[in-house]
């Protein structure tokens, strides 16, 4: 008798959730959006693999992480080695072939999605190889090419009980660090940004695009503008790219520097500098803070920022590369 109850009110529970409506369960699966679990849910049943599909809010992890002894440290190998981390929710054919590896490609993955509209990938780790004690934060803004980037690097994060509070930085002898700082982000960006290329142009209703990595580098976004614009310029083959990246733009870069940054809590950022990046032709009407801000508003980034935003700047142009 028990177990007859048991059944019945599991057939009940059931029931009951087939007579919810397609609006909601896709709401659901909106809310979940991690593709590895979406596609796992298509197993369920004949309904949730009809609508799984349409989830338009989508979130792709890449967890497999690429040795720093690599040979390449490109993104197209992070993007690779996206086989292996998805390789169980696949069936492997018996004999590997170069239509399998395509098959196991973001943009193949994606493919089994109808309506996207925002996809966030993200990666392992972040791009830049620098030196000891450095770091840097960036974020770009895309269009079919750079729009905008904005860029935070410091030395360390130092206790000022120490005795680095007392030591000069010289800001002339390290410019060069700094603009080689600029130019690794702006680098790194664009390759992200010609990763991109395939997925934009299969998903023509996706109107918000965000790439980033999980140890908080850098952040590529397009938006509803910037992903037709993308479409438009790979429609007409004439997606400008030069060793699998885009090409950047001639830039202008208005730097500012600060020797030290005291936090709020007692905490010094050193040798902090902020770059932003835009375009000499075409550039927005967007001001320098909003720009700044808008990458690092909140936390120790955001407050560093809005010391930088008081100083004097310097402005460097550099060529199309």
């Amino acid at each position: 008798m028990k177990r007859s109850s048991s059944k019945s009110q599991m057939i009940e529970a059931m029931d009951g959730f087939d007579r919810l409506p397609d609006s909601l369960i896709l709401l659901i699966f909106n809310s979940i959006s991690d593709i590895k679990a979406l596609i796992r849910c298509r197993s369920v049943s004949k309904r949730f693999n009809s609508l799984v599909p349409q989830t338009e809010s989508l979130s792709l992890k890449v967890d497999c992480v690429i040795s720093p002894e690599s040979e390449s440290d490109s993104l197209f190998t992070l993007f690779k080695s996206l086989l292996k981390s998805i390789h169980d929710l696949f069936k492997p054919d018996p004999k590997p072939t170069a239509r399998n590896q395509t098959q196991n490609s973001p943009a193949r993955i994606l493919s089994q999605f109808d309506r996207i509209r925002d996809l966030q990938i993200e990666l392992p780790a972040g791009d830049l190889k620098l030196e000891k004690g450095a770091v840097i934060k960036w974020r770009a803004e895309f269009g079919k090419s750079l729009r905008s980037c904005v860029i935070l690097g410091f030395r360390r994060v130092a206790n000022p009980e120490g005795n680095s509070a007392d030591e000069e930085i010289d800001f002339t002898g390290g410019l060069k660090t700094r603009v080689v700082w600029a130019i690794s982000a702006l680098i790194a960006a664009s390759a992200r940004h010609y990763l991109l290329n395939d997925v934009v142009k299969e998903h023509r209703e996706m109107e918000r695009l965000v790439l980033v990595d999980r140890e908080g580098e850098g952040t590529v976004a397009m938006e509803k503008e910037g992903l037709r614009e993308c479409r438009e310029e790979a429609r007409g083959g004439e997606w400008e790219e030069d060793g699998g990246r885009t090409v950047v733009p001639c830039v202008r870069m208005r730097m500012r520097h600060e020797q030290r940054v005291q936090l709020k809590d007692g905490v010094w950022m050193e040798g902090v500098t902020l770059v932003v990046v835009r375009p000499c032709s075409g550039g927005g009407d967007v001001e320098d803070a909003e720009l700044a801000l808008g990458a690092f508003g909140g936390g120790i980034y955001g407050e560093a920022v809005q010391v930088l935003l008081k100083n004097k700047s310097y402005l460097l142009e550099m060529n199309s590369f």
